[in-house]
């Protein structure tokens, strides 16, 4: 047996045993009914015996499983006495990176998480991209991110967990008298010969211009060297004005002036978003945060890839992993 067990999988078990039933027990924790199936199918092997009786009918403890129940309520009890005694009116702010101002997701999850736990504190940060964010957040100067998880250098990877959140369709901005600026949607095809700027140079974006390189590849479409980063409307509009480079973005990019955005179609790309903290988190924020995360993915049908879609293969591996 192994000598520590997660907390998380004790809840788990605690769940399904009062509910006797995977899918409202997976309501109640705000996860999906995979992660909790795997949850306590890990449980299983860690004790080395069976806890539930499992027919396409009914749920019902096994007789290990009933042994098992006083004891993991007791023990989550005692984590939440701990965790009471330390955030109880004192748990210090949560500092939430949202990468820029006015992109959609990430600040979605906030406000939702802060609706869910108006009794902590939780602070916007602006670091612009994950791959600036994740050395922040293994130096402990924030606590939770959003963005492209399998983006990240293996070595900042192995110190983060991440919860996939949304599969983002992709957009391009376009100077409003750019030749494809009628069009609806924009066919990827129609950007062959095309040279697009995705971030190339800035170090703190390298999983987006890894991912644009991607999609780019075998398409005729160029990346744009690097430029200056362009900070205000202002900025960006006479970058816009003086290159024509269309740029590449998602489709909750902001309005910027004398620009429009255009949804990618045939197929439609998607940029791939998790909520990323560093190992060993605890904090009643980052479980507001998570709940919240759930929720909108559920409800949103974020996680839901649309027909004709294009997702690399990193990244469907990466959202797909257990978190």
């Amino acid at each position: 047996m192994a000598a520590h067990i997660d907390p998380r999988l004790l809840r788990a078990f605690v769940a399904v045993a009062e509910e006797l039933h995977f899918t409202r027990a997976a309501a109640r924790l705000y996860v999906a009914q995979q992660a909790l199936s795997r949850d306590v199918r890990r449980l299983e092997r860690e004790l080395g015996t069976e806890l539930f009786v499992r027919t396409t009918r009914q749920v019902t403890l096994t007789p290990d499983g009933d042994r098992l129940l006083p004891h993991a309520r007791r023990v989550l009890a005692a984590q939440d006495d701990l965790l009471a005694a330390f955030a109880s009116g004192q748990a210090r702010p949560l500092l939430v990176d949202l990468n820029s101002p006015g992109l959609g997701t990430g600040r979605r999850v906030l406000h939702r998480a802060r609706e869910l736990a108006p009794d902590c504190e939780l602070m916007a940060r602006y670091e612009s991209g994950l791959t600036g964010a994740a050395a922040e957040l293994l130096a402990g100067r924030l606590d939770a991110s959003f963005g492209r998880f399998a983006g990240l250098d293996p070595a900042l990877r192995s110190g983060l967990e991440q919860q996939p959140v949304r599969y983002e369709p992709m957009a391009v901005v376009l100077p409003e008298d750019h030749p494809l600026a009628d069009l609806p949607r924009v066919p990827l095809a129609a950007l062959a010969g095309q040279t697009v700027y995705a971030g190339a140079g800035n170090p703190r974006t390298l999983e987006w211009t890894d991912l644009a390189c991607r999609l780019f590849e075998g398409r005729g479409i160029r990346l744009a060297p690097p430029l200056p980063l362009a900070v205000g409307d202002e900025e960006f509009e006479r970058i816009m004005a003086k290159t024509r480079h269309p740029v590449l973005a998602v489709v909750d990019f902001p309005a910027m002036p004398r620009t429009v955005r255009r949804p990618l179609a045939d197929p439609v790309p998607l940029s791939p978003v998790s909520l990323v903290w560093r190992k060993g988190l605890v904090h009643p924020g980052l479980d507001a945060l998570r709940r919240a995360a759930t929720e909108l993915a559920r409800t949103q049908g974020w996680l839901r890839r649309p027909a004709r879609a294009w997702v690399s293969a990193a990244d469907a591996a990466a959202m797909s992993a257990p978190g």
